[in-house]
């Protein structure tokens, strides 16, 4: 049996796939009638899916160790070579558009594949080839930069994460000295950090103007796949934020400081819960993943073959270490029809995050790869793919006792606190960027400024106890997505407002939500984004009265735990 480290992996043979793709599509374009079609169809996403895997190999490995020499210049190769593919990607676009028999196709598939690729062909220009690789320069720059930052923390070499881990210690003044310590190496990378910001935003605008575009929003929107509503909607669901969700949230962090028993709350209080400690994990690596293989054998069959197919290949890199990337993601490797779950443990409760929220990724890619024949398919819009691993938090709930033991309630009732509590900082996120790209021209004080100006809006609680850096606006600088995935961070934003929409649902009638759920998991990207919430019965986070609807069922059932 296979397993991921032992995959192998070779350079590709880039002439050659290019030529193998030209002749596939002459296959596809001179078929003659529509099963022919079909069958060359298919033979052209395997190749593609073939070579995809090979990056995708390189490109996990690499984040496992960015210190490895041999995968740096894998990922330097693949980095300059996915933009060289874009006149061969246009031509795809261009078939599928073009189909002989695209009737066909769309009577027995749909249209949103072809939606898709009509989209995407307005990104699909050679103009942007040379600085594509550029701005994947300055993002593995940036990624590299911040794996590497540590320090030595109360005897221990820590990273980012590792200090995390101490930031949610018993001991308020460890958590205020670890605090410190993380904004310090924050703050001695901070030039490096804005000049790598200050060329992201040069280059982004330029790459927008070269395809004609009004500024690098439009160009980020399209990129993202957001062809269902504009930034016009974005700002009301911001300001619905703003006026809901907001004054809940500073609520709750009132009765946490009630709670904890201090006389202001600061930053480092912020993710501490309890007075007797936050509930953390029992177990190993090793005993977690394993209580995840039974929590899903348990939850359903499609979940426990899922994760015994993980765990039976390898398909984990969970512990934080010197050299590795920052964060968490899920990605696949399409040949194999595998999902993969990158993370950095680093002994909180957000280890158990990892198994749940990657894992509701993992789960329905898993599902798609087996039951939708087209790779434009099997890609729901971000929105709902973060559907997809919130509400899995949520579904995982009645099998926290075997994480936390006598600490499951406290545990569940942190997790749905946090899960609002967490929402207005994603917005202000996305508030940022928007602001950046309407001002590109920005100093970078001003951006400094911009941010504190946004904090006082969506974050009033928000107390850094006098420290120079974050009092005046570095904050922002620690949200990896704001550098590596422009305007994707609303995405979660909008994906908690449907998980809750799950969450109710399985608090009335668990299994008529887990049947909702499955169908949206398998229905992939068959579908746009509405189309796929109206499948789920989930409410649409534009309309009006769905985030107040969701503000209150949500602080209902926070205070239902609360006594």
């Amino acid at each position: 049996m296979w397993k991921f480290s032992e995959l192998p992996y070779e350079r590709p043979n880039v002439p050659a796939f290019k030529k193998q793709v030209k002749a596939m599509c002459k296959a596809v374009e001179s078929a003659p009638n529509y099963e022919a079609q079909k069958a060359a169809l298919k033979m052209l996403d395997k190749l593609v899916h073939d070579f995809s895997s090979l990056g995708a190999i390189a490109h996990i490995r690499y984040d496992i160790n960015t210190n490895d020499e041999f995968y740096a210049e894998e990922k330097k190769f693949w980095d300059k070579t996915m933009p060289s593919l874009i006149p061969l990607e246009k031509k795809r676009m261009e078939l599928m558009i073009h189909l002989k028999f695209r009737k066909e196709f769309e009577a027995e598939y749909g249209t949103q594949m072809f939606k898709e690729a009509e989209a995407q062909l307005r990104l699909a220009d050679k103009r942007l080839m040379l600085s594509m690789v550029q701005e994947a320069g300055l993002k593995t720059r940036y990624a590299k930069l911040t794996a590497g930052c540590t320090t030595q923390f109360r005897g221990e070499k820590c990273n980012f994460y590792g200090l995390l881990k101490y930031m949610e210690s018993d001991d308020r003044e460890i958590r205020k000295a670890a605090f410190m310590e993380w904004a310090r190496l924050y703050e001695s990378i901070a030039p490096e950090l804005d000049e790598i910001y200050d060329k992201l935003i040069g280059l982004r605008c330029k790459m927008a103007e070269k395809i004609g575009m009004s500024g690098y929003i439009e160009m980020a929107y399209l990129d993202r796949g957001r062809y269902d509503y504009t930034p016009s909607e974005v700002y009301k669901f911001r300001e619905n934020i703003k006026k809901y969700v907001v004054p809940a949230v500073a609520k709750l962090y009132e009765q946490q400081r009630e709670r904890i028993g201090v006389d202001k709350l600061r930053y480092y209080d912020e993710k501490y819960a309890y007075p007797d400690g936050n509930p953390t994990p029992i177990g190993t690596r090793d005993e977690l993943v394993e209580k995840a293989a039974e929590m899903y054998r348990e939850l359903s069959p499609e979940t426990g073959e899922f994760f015994d197919f993980m765990k039976a290949h390898e398909l984990f890199d969970l512990e934080t270490r010197d050299g590795k990337r920052m964060g968490g993601y899920c990605t696949t490797i399409a040949s194999k029809l595998s999902p993969f779950i990158f993370s950095n443990f680093n002994g909180t409760s957000a280890d158990v995050d990892v198994l749940t929220h990657e894992a509701g990724h993992a789960f329905q890619a898993y599902l798609a790869m087996r039951s939708i024949p087209w790779s434009e398919q099997m890609h729901a819009p971000m929105e709902i793919c973060e559907v997809h691993s919130m509400s899995m938090e949520h579904f995982t709930y009645p099998w926290m006792d075997k994480f936390f033991g006598d600490k499951a309630d406290k545990y569940r009732s942190a997790h749905l606190q946090d899960a609002l509590k967490t929402i207005p900082y994603l917005v202000a996120v996305d508030d940022f960027q928007h602001r950046v790209f309407e001002k590109p021209g920005m100093t970078r004080d001003e951006r400094y400024a911009c941010w504190k100006e946004i904090e006082g809006e969506y974050l009033p609680w928000r107390d850094y106890d006098g420290n120079e850096f974050l009092e005046k606006g570095g904050f922002w600088m620690q949200k990896q997505h704001i550098f590596l995935y422009p305007f994707y961070y609303i995405d979660y934003a909008l994906a908690q407002t449907c998980a809750f929409g799950f969450y109710i649902k399985m608090c009335e009638d668990g299994k008529a939500a887990w049947e909702d759920y499955l169908r949206l998991c398998k229905a992939g990207g068959c579908l746009g984004y509405f189309e796929l919430l109206e499948l789920a019965n989930l409410p649409n986070p534009f309309a009006e009265g769905t985030v107040q609807n969701m503000v209150d069922a949500v602080m209902k059932k926070i205070e239902e735990q609360a006594r």
